[in-house]
């Protein structure tokens, strides 16, 4: 799983950087998180609004902070749907 926290380095940006790094962590995934600050990368998502989180290269969050249970659930039905081949998110 491919995971990207995108945000210009602001708190909210960093404190979903943290959440998403603890709940991989947490969980076991096999997954890379990575932290996109560049504006032309984010705009390439089509996110308006930061932090936002995408998964696999799909938008999953933004203009917010989810809360870690949220966090889980949202890499739950990722890992879900990635090892099914279905789209849950």
């Amino acid at each position: 799983m491919q995971i990207k926290v995108l945000g210009s380095g602001c708190v909210n940006c960093k404190k979903l950087e943290v959440a998403t790094r603890e709940v991989v962590a947490e969980m076991g995934f096999d997954a890379s998180v990575e932290k996109v600050e560049s504006y032309p990368e984010i705009m390439k998502y089509g996110v308006m609004s930061t932090p936002a989180l995408v998964i696999d290269e799909k938008v999953v969050s933004s203009g917010r902070v989810p809360s870690k249970a949220e966090l889980t659930t949202i890499l739950v039905n990722a890992q879900l749907s990635s090892e099914t081949g279905t789209a849950t998110l």
